[in-house]
């Protein structure tokens, strides 16, 4: 479109999305990846908690959670998710909907592998998303784990990658009088060519 110039400009949404991470990056003081990721659950009705972005890959967005968490249990049964990103310091944000599959093989364990020990015994010893009986009970069980898995434990098999792939992506951002800027890119399978549409304030 000959008005998607500027920061919208370029032919992959991918690249137009890993650029405006970077400049978050510059701008953002905490969590510049922070995205507010949303599910459903069986009765249709949703969910949404703020996890942290982990990697743009060349057609998927990825993160990492516990399997069966809430999300990931609402995940593996729709096997669909939504997401936003929001900057204040840049006045932007990127939606995102998609189709969902695991990451678990070599780069969720070389993920993990690059997390702090506390980060990678934490991922064995809570049950995210269960009822807890105590702030002291879930250190007794960090304190157990670590006996149990030394100084550099594997990977969960319960712990691992979720990819998007999207079908929708929409890239918005500020504009005066409320007049902001929003381009969607769309798509209904995720092995076809993008169509760009710019949308109403």
């Amino acid at each position: 479109m000959s008005d998607r110039d500027g920061i919208f400009a370029g032919e992959n949404p991918f690249a137009i999305a890993q650029q405006w991470l970077d400049a978050a990056s510059e701008t953002e003081p905490n969590d510049p990846n922070a995205i507010a990721l949303s599910t459903v659950d069986g009765d249709g009705l949703p969910n949404v908690r703020m996890v942290l972005l982990k990697d743009i890959e060349l057609d998927a967005f990825v993160f990492y959670t516990n399997y069966d968490s809430k999300k990931g249990q609402e995940i593996a049964q729709s096997g669909k998710a939504a997401f936003v990103m929001h900057w204040k310091s840049l006045a932007r944000q990127i939606r995102v909907r998609g189709t969902v599959n695991k990451e678990d093989g070599r780069t969720a364990d070389a993920y993990y592998r690059s997390r702090s020990l506390k980060s990678r015994v934490g991922a064995w010893a809570s049950m995210q998303s269960q009822p807890l009986t105590s702030r002291t009970s879930l250190m007794t069980e960090v304190a157990k784990v670590t006996t149990q898995k030394g100084l550099d434990p594997e990977r969960p098999p319960f712990w691992g990658g979720f990819r998007i792939k999207p079908l929708e992506i929409e890239f918005w951002a500020d504009g005066a009088f409320r007049l902001h800027d929003r381009f969607r890119w769309s798509r209904q399978h995720v092995d076809q060519d993008w169509e760009v549409t710019r949308l109403s304030p």
